[in-house]
């Protein structure tokens, strides 16, 4: 009789450590920062100076030349692969766009200055027939007019 309650206790008490382990656990993640390269890849911002030109302002801005003749307007900007301006596309001739010819010229050609209230002056040395005689500006993927 005494051996039942003595074989009870040391059961009880072999599988006690057993109880008292808890269950492994997976590690927690530690909080970080961003993988990057020496935080290149992280976004910079930059406000707008009183001496940048912003495209959506320059684009149908009128063109004058020396005699002070509107001789078109700046219909597009096209960049070069290092993002730098490689010309400004004019739009001569026509009525509201319709049968208006366009024209690549390089960007030292159109001067750009601010006049009064900060508005854009565009000013080209050339005249109207010279910008119509020029070769049309064609943009990849389209045909050119005939």
């Amino acid at each position: 009789m005494l051996l039942r309650p003595l074989l009870c206790a040391l059961s009880v008490l072999a599988g006690a450590p057993a109880l008292a382990q808890e269950p492994a656990r997976e590690p927690k993640p530690i909080a970080a920062q961003p993988a990057t390269l020496n935080d290149d890849l992280r976004a910079k911002f930059v406000a707008q100076a009183p001496e940048d030109v912003v495209a959506s302002k320059l684009i149908g801005t009128s063109i004058r030349n020396g005699a002070n003749e509107t001789i078109g307007s700046v219909a597009d900007v096209v960049f070069d692969d290092k993002r730098a301006v490689k010309s400004y596309v004019v739009s001569v001739g026509g009525f509201l766009g319709l049968n208006a010819k366009y024209v690549a010229v390089a960007p030292e050609t159109l001067i750009l200055a601010r006049k009064d209230g900060g508005r854009l002056d565009a000013v080209i040395e050339t005249d109207k027939d010279q910008l119509r005689a020029a070769p049309e500006y064609v943009y990849l993927g389209t045909e050119p007019k005939k």
